[in-house]
Protein backbone atom coordinates (compact mmCIF):
# COMPACT_ATOMS: atom_id res chain seq x y z
CA UNK A 1 0.00 0.00 0.00
CA UNK A 2 3.11 2.57 1.10
CA UNK A 3 4.40 1.71 -2.32
CA UNK A 4 1.21 2.63 -4.56
CA UNK A 5 0.83 5.72 -2.09
CA UNK A 6 4.51 6.31 -3.37
CA UNK A 7 3.90 6.29 -7.12
CA UNK A 8 0.91 8.25 -6.64
CA UNK A 9 2.70 11.12 -5.20
CA UNK A 10 5.27 10.74 -7.68
CA UNK A 11 3.29 10.60 -10.37
CA UNK A 12 1.24 14.38 -8.67
CA UNK A 13 4.68 16.09 -8.28
CA UNK A 14 5.30 15.34 -11.74
CA UNK A 15 2.00 16.11 -12.80
CA UNK A 16 2.42 19.92 -11.02
CA UNK A 17 5.37 20.64 -12.62
CA UNK A 18 4.56 19.46 -15.92
CA UNK A 19 5.04 23.08 -17.47
CA UNK A 20 8.41 23.41 -15.97
CA UNK A 21 9.55 19.62 -16.89
CA UNK A 22 8.06 20.05 -21.04
CA UNK A 23 9.75 23.97 -20.58
CA UNK A 24 13.64 22.56 -19.99
CA UNK A 25 12.77 19.82 -22.77
CA UNK A 26 11.77 21.90 -25.19
CA UNK A 27 14.32 24.67 -24.56
CA UNK A 28 17.27 21.51 -24.35
CA UNK A 29 15.46 20.73 -27.78
CA UNK A 30 15.58 23.97 -29.98
CA UNK A 31 19.17 25.08 -28.40
CA UNK A 32 20.51 21.72 -29.67
CA UNK A 33 18.80 22.33 -32.65
CA UNK A 34 20.60 25.69 -33.03
CA UNK A 35 23.33 24.88 -32.34
CA UNK A 36 23.61 21.81 -34.96
CA UNK A 37 22.28 23.94 -37.45
CA UNK A 38 23.77 27.00 -37.61
CA UNK A 39 26.73 26.94 -35.49
CA UNK A 40 28.64 23.74 -35.60
CA UNK A 41 30.96 23.63 -38.34
CA UNK A 42 29.95 20.28 -41.04
CA UNK A 43 33.19 17.94 -41.03
CA UNK A 44 33.63 15.35 -43.83
CA UNK A 45 35.16 12.33 -44.63
CA UNK A 46 36.94 10.63 -47.14
CA UNK A 47 38.87 7.36 -47.26
CA UNK A 48 41.33 5.65 -49.40
CA UNK A 49 42.64 2.00 -49.15
CA UNK A 50 46.03 0.98 -49.74
CA UNK A 51 47.95 -2.93 -49.17
CA UNK A 52 51.52 -3.31 -47.85
CA UNK A 53 53.52 -6.46 -48.48
CA UNK A 54 56.68 -7.78 -49.52
CA UNK A 55 57.17 -8.37 -53.17
CA UNK A 56 58.89 -11.97 -54.20
CA UNK A 57 59.32 -13.21 -57.78
CA UNK A 58 57.47 -15.85 -57.31
CA UNK A 59 54.45 -14.81 -55.61
CA UNK A 60 54.34 -17.64 -53.13
CA UNK A 61 54.23 -16.46 -49.17
CA UNK A 62 55.16 -18.68 -46.48
CA UNK A 63 52.93 -18.29 -43.22
CA UNK A 64 55.75 -17.32 -41.44
CA UNK A 65 56.23 -14.14 -43.88
CA UNK A 66 52.34 -13.57 -43.72
CA UNK A 67 52.31 -13.44 -40.08
CA UNK A 68 55.55 -10.77 -40.43
CA UNK A 69 53.94 -8.83 -42.44
CA UNK A 70 50.69 -8.61 -40.48
CA UNK A 71 52.59 -7.68 -37.33
CA UNK A 72 53.89 -4.78 -39.13
CA UNK A 73 50.63 -3.64 -40.00
CA UNK A 74 50.73 -1.31 -36.62
CA UNK A 75 54.43 -0.03 -37.95
CA UNK A 76 52.90 1.59 -40.99
CA UNK A 77 49.87 2.84 -39.35
CA UNK A 78 52.32 5.20 -37.26
CA UNK A 79 54.37 5.72 -40.06
CA UNK A 80 51.90 6.93 -42.51
CA UNK A 81 50.74 9.41 -39.12
CA UNK A 82 54.53 10.60 -39.10
CA UNK A 83 56.27 13.61 -39.77
CA UNK A 84 58.54 11.99 -42.52
CA UNK A 85 54.80 11.06 -44.71
CA UNK A 86 52.55 14.18 -43.15
CA UNK A 87 55.48 17.02 -43.61
CA UNK A 88 55.74 16.24 -47.51
CA UNK A 89 51.92 16.10 -48.16
CA UNK A 90 51.74 19.12 -45.88
CA UNK A 91 54.15 20.74 -48.63
CA UNK A 92 53.01 19.29 -51.49
CA UNK A 93 49.56 20.14 -51.06
CA UNK A 94 50.15 23.91 -49.67
CA UNK A 95 48.26 22.86 -46.51
CA UNK A 96 48.59 26.07 -44.04
CA UNK A 97 47.75 23.98 -40.83
CA UNK A 98 51.01 22.58 -38.53
CA UNK A 99 51.63 18.62 -38.91
CA UNK A 100 50.32 18.00 -35.88
CA UNK A 101 46.68 19.50 -36.96
CA UNK A 102 47.30 17.41 -39.88
CA UNK A 103 48.01 14.24 -37.59
CA UNK A 104 44.60 15.06 -35.78
CA UNK A 105 42.70 15.10 -39.14
CA UNK A 106 43.80 11.46 -40.06
CA UNK A 107 42.54 8.19 -39.10
CA UNK A 108 44.81 5.15 -40.08
CA UNK A 109 43.18 1.69 -39.35
CA UNK A 110 43.36 -1.91 -40.94
CA UNK A 111 40.86 -5.02 -40.31
CA UNK A 112 41.96 -7.81 -37.96
CA UNK A 113 44.14 -10.45 -39.99
CA UNK A 114 44.30 -8.18 -42.79
CA UNK A 115 47.12 -6.17 -44.60
CA UNK A 116 44.93 -3.78 -46.39
CA UNK A 117 45.07 -0.16 -44.27
CA UNK A 118 42.71 2.39 -44.32
CA UNK A 119 43.14 6.14 -44.41
CA UNK A 120 40.31 8.23 -43.30
CA UNK A 121 40.81 12.04 -43.43
CA UNK A 122 38.09 14.57 -42.01
CA UNK A 123 38.11 17.91 -43.03
CA UNK A 124 35.51 20.96 -43.41
CA UNK A 125 36.02 20.79 -47.24
CA UNK A 126 35.28 17.15 -48.46
CA UNK A 127 37.51 18.08 -51.99
CA UNK A 128 40.61 19.39 -49.29
CA UNK A 129 39.56 15.92 -47.01
CA UNK A 130 40.01 13.12 -50.56
CA UNK A 131 43.04 15.38 -51.34
CA UNK A 132 44.68 15.06 -48.41
CA UNK A 133 43.95 11.04 -48.07
CA UNK A 134 44.74 10.58 -51.83
CA UNK A 135 48.34 12.20 -51.44
CA UNK A 136 49.17 10.84 -48.20
CA UNK A 137 48.64 6.97 -49.78
CA UNK A 138 51.03 8.27 -52.44
CA UNK A 139 53.40 9.62 -50.31
CA UNK A 140 53.58 6.43 -48.28
CA UNK A 141 53.68 4.49 -51.50
CA UNK A 142 57.14 6.70 -52.34
CA UNK A 143 58.84 6.97 -48.94
CA UNK A 144 58.03 3.79 -47.01
CA UNK A 145 60.67 2.29 -49.72
CA UNK A 146 63.34 4.21 -48.26
CA UNK A 147 62.15 3.67 -44.91
CA UNK A 148 61.51 0.23 -44.30
CA UNK A 149 62.48 -1.40 -47.70
CA UNK A 150 58.92 -2.03 -48.64
CA UNK A 151 58.74 -2.40 -51.90
CA UNK A 152 54.94 -3.22 -53.03
CA UNK A 153 52.22 -1.21 -51.60
CA UNK A 154 49.22 -0.94 -53.72
CA UNK A 155 46.56 1.81 -53.53
CA UNK A 156 43.66 -0.07 -53.17
CA UNK A 157 41.07 2.62 -53.64
CA UNK A 158 41.23 6.41 -54.16
CA UNK A 159 39.21 8.92 -52.11
CA UNK A 160 36.61 10.69 -53.71
CA UNK A 161 34.25 13.21 -53.55
CA UNK A 162 30.65 12.12 -53.80
CA UNK A 163 27.49 13.97 -55.23
CA UNK A 164 26.03 15.87 -52.53
CA UNK A 165 28.21 14.10 -49.85
CA UNK A 166 26.28 13.83 -46.12
CA UNK A 167 28.88 15.43 -43.69
CA UNK A 168 29.76 12.72 -41.07
CA UNK A 169 29.45 15.75 -38.37
CA UNK A 170 27.28 17.20 -36.57
CA UNK A 171 24.57 14.63 -36.14
CA UNK A 172 21.89 16.90 -35.82
CA UNK A 173 18.77 14.54 -35.27
CA UNK A 174 20.99 11.85 -33.04
CA UNK A 175 22.21 15.76 -30.95
CA UNK A 176 18.13 16.63 -30.62
CA UNK A 177 17.10 13.22 -29.49
CA UNK A 178 20.00 13.44 -26.51
CA UNK A 179 18.97 16.68 -25.81
CA UNK A 180 15.67 15.38 -25.62
CA UNK A 181 16.47 12.58 -23.42
CA UNK A 182 18.60 15.12 -21.39
CA UNK A 183 16.28 17.68 -20.95
CA UNK A 184 13.49 15.50 -19.78
CA UNK A 185 16.05 14.16 -17.01
CA UNK A 186 16.95 17.39 -16.05
CA UNK A 187 13.31 18.92 -15.32
CA UNK A 188 12.25 15.22 -13.65
CA UNK A 189 15.59 15.98 -11.43
CA UNK A 190 14.58 19.58 -10.94
CA UNK A 191 10.98 18.57 -10.02
CA UNK A 192 11.99 16.67 -7.78
CA UNK A 193 14.74 19.14 -6.09
CA UNK A 194 12.29 21.81 -5.76
CA UNK A 195 9.48 19.92 -4.44
CA UNK A 196 12.23 18.30 -1.83
CA UNK A 197 13.41 22.02 -1.21
CA UNK A 198 9.71 23.47 -1.00
CA UNK A 199 9.02 23.31 3.30
CA UNK A 200 5.42 24.87 3.00
CA UNK A 201 2.55 23.29 4.89
CA UNK A 202 -0.11 22.78 2.07
CA UNK A 203 -2.19 19.56 3.77
CA UNK A 204 -3.21 17.77 6.83
CA UNK A 205 -0.79 14.97 6.06
CA UNK A 206 2.08 17.94 6.08
CA UNK A 207 0.97 19.01 9.80
CA UNK A 208 1.28 15.54 10.93
CA UNK A 209 4.67 15.07 9.50
CA UNK A 210 5.49 18.75 11.35
CA UNK A 211 4.37 18.42 14.40
CA UNK A 212 4.73 14.09 14.72
CA UNK A 213 1.41 13.95 16.50
CA UNK A 214 -2.33 12.72 14.62
CA UNK A 215 -4.90 14.90 13.03
CA UNK A 216 -7.85 15.24 14.91
CA UNK A 217 -9.87 16.87 12.67
CA UNK A 218 -10.22 19.52 10.43
CA UNK A 219 -11.82 22.82 9.46
CA UNK A 220 -13.65 22.94 6.19
CA UNK A 221 -13.42 25.02 3.49
CA UNK A 222 -16.46 27.07 2.94
CA UNK A 223 -16.93 29.00 -0.52
CA UNK A 224 -18.34 32.00 -0.13
CA UNK A 225 -20.67 32.08 -3.11
CA UNK A 226 -21.63 28.68 -2.02
CA UNK A 227 -22.43 29.96 1.78
CA UNK A 228 -24.23 33.62 0.33
CA UNK A 229 -26.65 31.14 -1.57
CA UNK A 230 -27.31 28.88 1.10
CA UNK A 231 -28.73 31.66 3.38
CA UNK A 232 -31.08 32.87 0.38
CA UNK A 233 -32.46 29.42 -0.07
CA UNK A 234 -32.63 29.37 4.03
CA UNK A 235 -34.24 32.78 3.75
CA UNK A 236 -36.81 31.80 1.40
CA UNK A 237 -37.49 28.66 3.06
CA UNK A 238 -38.62 30.63 6.30
CA UNK A 239 -41.01 33.04 4.51
CA UNK A 240 -42.49 30.18 2.90
CA UNK A 241 -42.96 28.93 6.25
CA UNK A 242 -44.57 31.84 7.37
CA UNK A 243 -47.20 32.46 4.93
CA UNK A 244 -48.35 29.40 5.45
CA UNK A 245 -48.53 29.94 9.17
CA UNK A 246 -50.46 32.95 8.84
CA UNK A 247 -52.93 31.33 6.39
Amino acid sequence: MEETISLKELFLILKKRIVLIISIVLAAVMISGVVSYFILTPIYQSSTQILVNQAKEDQQYSTTEVQTNLQLINTYNVIIKSPAILDIVKQELNLSESTRQLNEKITVQSEQNSQVVNISVQDESPEQAAAIANKTAEVFQKEIANIMKINNVTILAKAEVGENQSPVKPQPLLNIAIALVVGLMAGVGLSFLLEYLDNTVKNEEDIEKVIGLPLLGKIATIDEMEEQTSRSVRRASVRGESVGTER
